[in-house]
């Protein structure tokens, strides 16, 4: 009788009117989207870099799969059954007051301080779609200095910043469907397209694309430490989305009937690939040049910049758009979520 009242109760505060997504597919591609961000294209490749390639690649798939899949399956199914935003999902699966809701204000407030910062980077990447089209020239000091005068400048960067929270704010204020679906369905699949033809680009217009692959997927476990093995963790954690309560506002969107194994395995695939082949696509420049891969966080735009130079818009302005786009489906995920 209690247990057949306690199922009454929470199906009653669970009848809420809340948004569901069209299709599978579509939820596949928003959430996907929010995995698949600056972590894929500017984190992974620099931090495998630094700790030597295809060592680290085995680990950050042995995380992916023993520890990120799991916790993606978990907050997709806390969501789900809830139908609510991460603080609420906790009142309403334990009780009103539960302690249990300061995991969920910890996911909100996770997501509002990563979008502190990642918003800068992501303001980063679309001041350089620009000054890509025009095109980097001069000394690989003036080049270099382009990044610092961009950093340097509180101006510049707020700009940018400002720039990239609007598109972002644009896409979330259209809501579940009309919004943050349907963009998703535009900008992941043209995403995909640019990466390949990168890849390709890299792989077989490059002299540089066996030495990527041979650096990506041959493991070389000398240059593996404990410091590795925790980075390749905590990007496990960061770029499924996982801990800022994404997964659990988007899994809240989801139909009852939704496959959640199937779909976060899907997800995880998808996000993984993708981050493989922007690996593959940067590395295959960077030994082309006869560059060093363990150049950190300043990979993306001081080094790569400095052989744009040499290969002109028509790689540099995709590789730089590839990036905003990624940037942009992982920031509509995490204004959802404070936003929800």
């Amino acid at each position: 009788m209690a247990n057949e009242m306690g199922d009454k109760g929470i199906k009653g505060r669970l009848s809420t009117n809340r948004g569901t997504w069209t299709t599978r597919f579509g939820f596949i591609l928003a959430a996907a989207g929010s995995a698949v961000g600056l972590g894929n294209i500017w984190k992974f490749p620099y931090i495998t870099g630094v700790y030597g390639g295809g060592a680290f690649v085995l680990v950050y798939l042995g995380c992916v799969v023993i520890v990120g899949l799991p916790l993606m399956i978990a907050e997709f199914m806390i969501g789900r059954r809830a139908q609510e935003n991460p603080v609420g999902a906790f009142q309403r699966l334990h009780r009103d007051g539960s302690p249990w809701q300061l995991v969920g204000w910890l996911g909100v407030a996770s997501g509002f301080i990563i979008l502190s910062f990642y918003s800068v980077i992501a303001g980063w990447a679309l001041a350089y779609i620009g000054k890509s089209i025009i095109g980097f020239a001069g000394t690989a000091e003036q080049i270099q200095g382009q990044f610092i005068d961009l950093v340097g400048s509180p101006g510049k960067s707020v700009f940018w910043h400002t720039v990239f929270m609007a598109l972002c704010i644009g896409i979330v204020i259209g809501g579940i469907q009309r919004g943050i679906e349907r963009w998703s369905r535009i900008l992941m699949p043209s995403l995909l397209v640019i990466l390949l033809a990168l890849m390709v680009y890299g792989l077989f217009y490059t002299h540089g694309g066996m030495q990527a692959l041979n650096f990506m997927f041959k493991p070389d476990f000398s240059k593996l430490s404990a410091e590795a093995v925790l980075s390749a963790l905590g990007h496990a954690f960061f770029t499924l989305s996982l801990g800022m309560g994404a997964m659990i506002t988007y899994g809240s969107y989801m139909r009852r009937e939704a496959n959640l194994v199937r779909d976060a395995v899907t997800i995880s695939v998808l996000d993984t690939l993708i981050a493989l082949l922007a690996g593959v696509a940067i590395f295959s420049l960077v030994f082309h040049f006869g560059l060093e891969p363990d150049k950190g966080p300043g990979l993306i735009f001081m080094t790569l910049p400095v052989l744009f130079a040499q290969t002109g818009p028509i790689v540099s302005v995709p590789f730089f758009v590839l990036l905003t786009f990624a940037a942009i489906t992982s920031g509509i995920s995490l204004l959802e979520v404070v936003v929800s």
